[in-house]
């Protein structure tokens, strides 16, 4: 059994769906600040990750933070080769029809500079946002690669519900425009989902992907928290290990070597 694993599991939405435990969330701070002491420890040894061919990289934060939270992962991946961005839209909070074209137009803009498609990468509703972006746009991307996001369609699997909800309502206008429905469905390019069983804010099965009609689809599982995702030396791994694959030659992510001991070897159903 490998690290990434294409489960043929029920889908989540038909198991009963609830959030992480309470012990979980309260725990994902000092969790989180031990995986970023890990990063800086480990840091000299990541810029021998595999190197990119220089193609361009979004990068999505979660919901409730800005482009500094992923400052760490574009410095290292900047680093590594690629031509990265931030998507420069201050807070992640309110999902409009205005947020939803700011972001198309990242997705533009940045494949329009590097020449080529790009690929994406969200930090939790990041991920969500990733995901629809290339739906809307697969001409300009490459892959998308999402970090612990409720890719379900039912909401309860996050704690973040209440709060979410009360910024943009049960329906965001997104939604009512036609928009945002179906996040389950994969989008029709390569996509990883990164996710964690000790995750605090999104529980995991939100998080598990389903091939549906695109083979190219995987879950690579991680010892991390929720809010240590954007540090996690294993994460960056995976990372670095999707992004420097050939475009149009994706194949399952795979760790070899001593780097397989920081993926757990579970099934995810």
């Amino acid at each position: 059994m490998t690290a990434a694993t294409a489960t043929k599991a029920r889908p989540a939405s038909k198991r009963g769906a609830h959030p992480p435990s309470k012990l979980l969330a309260l725990t994902e701070p000092s969790r989180a600040l031990g995986e970023l002491a890990a990063f800086y420890a480990l840091r000299p040894l990541l810029s021998f990750l595999p190197r990119g061919d220089g193609h361009g990289v979004l990068v999505l934060p979660g919901f409730m933070a800005t482009d500094s939270s992923t400052v760490p992962m574009r410095r290292l991946l900047k680093q590594l080769g690629y031509e990265v961005a931030g998507w420069e839209l201050g807070r992640n909070l309110r999902v409009d029809n205005e947020r939803v074209e700011a972001m198309a137009r990242c997705v533009r803009d940045l494949a329009a500079r590097t020449g080529g498609k790009i690929s994406i990468i969200g930090w939790s509703l990041g991920g969500v946002f990733a995901r629809e972006l290339a739906k809307q746009l697969p001409e300009h991307v490459r892959q998308v690669i999402t970090l612990g996001s409720p890719i379900s369609d039912n909401r309860n699997f996050t704690n973040a519900r209440p709060i979410f909800e009360a910024i943009n309502g049960k329906k965001p206008e997104p939604m009512k425009s036609g928009k945002f429905k179906k996040l389950a469905d994969a989008p029709p390019v390569p996509t990883t989902s990164i996710l964690t069983k000790a995750d605090g804010v999104v529980h995991w099965r939100g998080s598990v992907q389903h091939p549906g009609d695109n083979p190219q689809t995987e879950n690579i599982e991680v010892f991390a928290s929720h809010i240590g995702l954007g540090v996690n030396p294993a994460v960056m791994y995976a990372i670095a290990d999707r992004l420097a694959q050939p475009e149009g030659e994706w194949k399952p992510f795979v760790a070899s070597g001593c780097a397989a001991f920081a993926f757990p070897r579970t099934t995810l159903n």
